[in-house]
């Protein structure tokens, strides 16, 4: 059987159930975040699915099998943006209904996955949502999400849904101790927003080494009596997005140090800092950040270097006024 990654099993449990007592929905809609590689898991359902051999998990020999694996089979469509940032069109989800409306070519059910379904534009999902209405029989259609809330209610309405949560961070520990050559820490993983498949690239791409750069910078600078805010910008420019959410996690950590708050993985850094940035000053500027990172995502072309100089010379100013 193809490895499953731990924190997904309860998930394979339930679909395998589905597969077996022969009761897979018409529609089913997961919404997961980033990192959780939820699409190995629904590879596997999905061979499943059409195996002709078995209907607890891919037999592995069967000529199903053997199209699946080599990603050929003609009944398991995968629709995707034809590009990075592009949108899921509307003649892509025609072809889909299309699809949807033939014959199996090997006599099984039919798969059609789209990922990410919050690509889909609006045309595209009013289209899909006239199929979805009337299902064909034998044919599945699997939406994934990392943002559910983009996609129309209606379609949220006419599927299965199933949400799936980051792991408790222990599980995620344990995974990643086995399966990561350098040191690892719940510290990452909390900064990899708990997503195991994300926190194994923060610690064997080096955002680990960046993380730490920024954190002993930060705390060095802005408790100076004029900061190096050139040297900041630096620790932040190669990824601003990732970097602000870090210096906004660090700051959310510091309003845990105020109250006290006692969790695994918290910033090394928080419980100094505490003693410098007031409960007040670290929600105040932590809010800011995320609404920097909002207008960077939102609008190109803004100066990033000016905006985060500003934002760490107003919190200097409210450290030492």
């Amino acid at each position: 059987m193809t490895s499953i990654y731990p924190w997904l099993l309860p998930v394979w449990n339930k679909w395998q159930a589905l597969s077996v007592a022969d009761r897979a929905p018409a529609a089913m809609l997961c919404s997961s975040p980033e990192g959780m590689g939820i699409s190995s898991l629904v590879k596997h359902y999905v061979r499943t699915l059409v195996c002709t051999e078995s209907k607890s998990e891919p037999c592995g020999f069967c000529h199903s099998c053997a199209l699946s694996e080599s990603e050929n089979h003609p009944d398991i469509h995968w629709v995707a943006p034809e590009s990075e940032g592009k949108s899921i069109t509307v003649d892509q989800i025609r072809l889909c209904n299309r699809w949807a409306l033939e014959s199996s070519q090997l006599g099984g059910k039919r798969v059609i996955v789209i990922q990410p379904a919050e690509a889909m534009n609006e045309s595209a999902s009013n289209a899909l949502l006239k199929t979805l209405e009337s299902p064909p029989e034998n044919c599945l259609f699997l939406l994934l999400s990392n943002n559910r809330s983009k996609l129309l209610a209606t379609i949220i309405s006419r599927c299965q849904l199933w949400d799936i949560a980051e792991p408790n961070i222990e599980i995620t520990y344990d995974w990643l101790k086995s399966n990561c050559e350098k040191p690892v820490s719940y510290n990452g993983i909390r900064l990899s927003k708990g997503a195991p498949l994300k926190a194994l690239e923060f610690f064997t791409d080096g955002d680990s080494d960046r993380y730490f750069e920024l954190e002993k910078c930060f705390s060095e600078e802005i408790v100076k009596s004029i900061p190096d805010t050139p040297k900041l910008f630096k620790c932040i420019k190669e990824e601003p997005l990732k970097s602000l959410y870090w210096l906004a996690l660090l700051l959310s950590d510091i309003q845990k140090v105020h109250f006290g708050v006692v969790e695994t993985g918290l910033c090394g850094a928080s419980t100094l800092l505490a003693e410098h940035i007031s409960y007040q000053n670290a929600y105040e500027f932590s809010n800011r950040l995320n609404k920097l990172r909002e207008q960077l995502v939102t609008y190109t072309g803004l100066n990033t270097e000016l905006l985060f100089t500003n934002w760490v010379l107003e919190l200097h100013e409210e450290i030492c006024s």
